[in-house]
């Protein structure tokens, strides 16, 4: 049977998060009841919630960084057991019939994929997030998270840790490459972590020189300040691969002269307003300009292995329910290192 479960949600776009309850769905055959222990608030939570991507579907649990214990499993279950530590991420299924799910590329799935909040499910139903008590999920979109990662520092790696993982990995970040990464937030500080993991020479490119010493201290060999005209001058061609990670419109053009020839800038930050790109910074240095969106299911087991073998988790800042509010406009002020993890007992 249905059951009601204690959630944050935005009653309305634009207003206060408040207390509710959800309905969550009976255990299926092949599902898995998670008691969600943290939850990490994503900017795109907040671009959700404020229809800054379009209209939303309200009222609106957000939160796709869901980190937890399995509670109880569907009679069909193989792949978890009770007690284990799991997460979820972006989606919560796929249509599993398309060319890309059938490639292992749910995320780019062009059937009926399912993302974890501000959705339909196959059924018509809405879909609501980790701003809650529990979450019943498929398990074959559920992953395990490795014992040597702490679950409140975990729970950030399931949208901003694979956010960053999938293109470092696709454009072959490591030794020899020279990597940038634009801005120093909930994204960027784990594209910083995880491209000096990969073995690359790591440069963060930020509005000020404010966050240089963390920077350095995540892994970063190089810091440079985008309001001083010198840097592009001064950088101009130097990069394999640049990753921009704001939400905020940039100067394109500006961004590409960094690219070297045969290089590639990746967007994974989403501005809510159009950009402006000439050709002819993509013409001349046969540049690259590309996106990318988070990582399938494998690639984000992928990513937490890889994470535990190397020791990496998000810089978080944990808080309680009654915080959310708050922190919602810290994260728009840029006034968290580095991401908000809200602690699920609290709701």
């Amino acid at each position: 049977m249905t059951t009601n479960v204690s959630a944050i949600a935005a009653p309305a776009a634009n207003t206060p998060l408040v207390r509710t309850t959800v309905p969550r769905r009976p255990v299926g055959e092949h599902d898995v009841l998670i008691e969600i222990k943290y939850a990490g608030i994503c900017h795109s939570d907040i671009h959700q919630v404020r229809n800054g991507w379009g209209e939303g579907i309200f009222p609106m649990v957000p939160g796709h960084e869901i980190a937890g214990i399995v509670t109880e499993v569907g009679p069909g279950v193989t792949r978890h057991r009770v007690g284990d530590r799991v997460g979820v991420g972006c989606f919560v299924d796929s249509c599993r019939e398309c060319e890309q799910c059938r490639q292992g590329l749910e995320q780019y799935c062009t059937g009926k994929g399912t993302s974890t909040y501000n959705d339909l499910d196959k059924n018509g139903e809405p879909t609501y997030g980790g701003y809650s008590t529990h979450i019943v999920v498929d398990e074959n979109y559920t992953l395990r998270i490795p014992e040597g990662i702490p679950l409140d520092a975990a729970a950030p790696l399931l949208c901003a840790g694979v956010t960053l993982y999938s293109p470092l990995t696709h454009w072959q970040a490591g030794p020899g490459k020279k990597v940038a990464i634009v801005g120093l937030g909930g994204l960027g500080h784990m594209g910083v972590k995880i491209a000096h993991a990969l073995g690359a020479e790591v440069t963060v490119l930020s509005q000020s020189l404010k966050k240089q010493e963390d920077a350095l201290k995540l892994g970063a060999d190089h810091y440079y300040a985008t309001s001083d005209p010198e840097t592009f001058a001064a950088l101009r061609g130097s990069f394999d691969l640049v990753i921009s990670t704001v939400s905020a419109p940039l100067d394109f053009d500006a961004y590409l002269s960094l690219v070297k020839p045969d290089g590639t800038m990746v967007n994974v930050g989403a501005p809510e307003e159009p950009v402006k790109v000439a050709l002819f910074s993509l013409i001349i240095g046969r540049k690259t300009l590309a996106g990318s969106m988070i990582g399938s299911i494998a690639e984000t087991q992928e990513m937490l292995d890889f994470c535990a073998a190397h020791s990496l988790a998000a810089e978080i800042e944990l808080i309680t329910a009654d915080q959310v509010n708050e922190a919602y406009e810290r994260v728009l002020a840029s006034d968290v290192r580095y991401r908000f993890v809200i602690d699920a007992s609290t709701i």
